[in-house]
């Protein structure tokens, strides 16, 4: 696994719009190398801000839209449109504005489909295998890039501290009692996040500070999942300055003044 790069950006707004601009980079980086790209959505404010960013960037067209794969890396077990769904918020903000394959925006399923939490897991984790390649060296691809908001506990996707999901090996899993509702969720885990390229953890707030600053000096998982949070060649730690205060002031680079 790579060691974390940090990189500070002076508020929340800065974050998303530099966010935004790099996420455009690297997928054109990656279509122009081998002809599409995959990237792994996050939810919570700062990513939908992230989206949002993109939809809004002159930049964004020269993205090949019809050759991305856009996956999530967790999602709420609520019906399809629900407003507190990761899906519904990633398609207002960026996805029903630019021109995707519907073949390749793979979506969590909720209650609504007939499934289980468990059912939608599995078939989850079906949907990967399928989209995995020899190079893949698993049962999920090697994602370009990963992208992960952070709760003030450090829980990335739906793995909360201490929760036995944390210790589970299969690529997807039904999360029941989630501490922070709704309380089912479906979530990739660790050992699907660590064969990603790259990792980015994206943290806005001074209530993230603490667990930012655990999760860089190496916290195990269990107490903090975000610790666990590591891309296979890169890992960036995209914060504003309220998240890095509590950082040493050697591991991050302030990026906007």
């Amino acid at each position: 696994m790579s060691v974390p790069t940090v990189i500070i950006h002076r508020d929340a707004d800065v974050l998303a719009k530099a966010v935004a601009a790099r996420v455009i980079t690297r997928m054109v980086d990656d279509q122009s190398a081998k002809g599409s790209a995959s990237l792994v959505l996050t939810g919570g404010t700062v990513g939908l801000a992230t989206l949002a960013e993109i939809a809004a960037s002159p930049a964004r067209d020269a993205v090949d839209w019809r050759n991305l794969d856009v996956w999530w890396g967790d999602e709420r077990f609520l019906p399809s449109g629900d407003p507190e769904r990761n899906e519904t918020g990633a398609r207002e903000a960026l996805l029903d504005h630019v021109d995707l394959d519907p073949a390749r925006v793979h979506v969590m399923r909720g209650p609504d489909s007939g499934m289980t939490a468990e059912e939608s897991a599995e078939a989850y984790a079906e949907e990967l295998r399928r989209a995995s390649r020899p190079e893949d060296h698993g049962p999920a691809p090697s994602f370009d890039v990963l992208m992960l908001g952070m709760g003030p506990d450090g829980h990335v996707a739906s793995l909360f501290p201490g929760m036995p999901a944390l210790y589970d090996t299969r690529p997807v899993v039904a999360v029941h009692g989630s501490p922070k509702p709704p309380p089912t969720r479906i979530s990739l885990t660790l050992p699907v996040i660590q064969g990603a390229r790259e990792v980015w953890v994206i943290a806005a707030g001074e209530e993230k500070a603490g667990p930012v600053r655990l999760a860089l000096l190496d916290s195990g998982p269990m107490q903090v999942p975000a610790a666990g949070a590591r891309g296979r060649q890169r890992t960036l730690f995209l914060l504003d300055r309220a998240a890095a205060s509590k950082i040493p002031a050697s591991l991050g680079r302030i990026s906007s003044p």
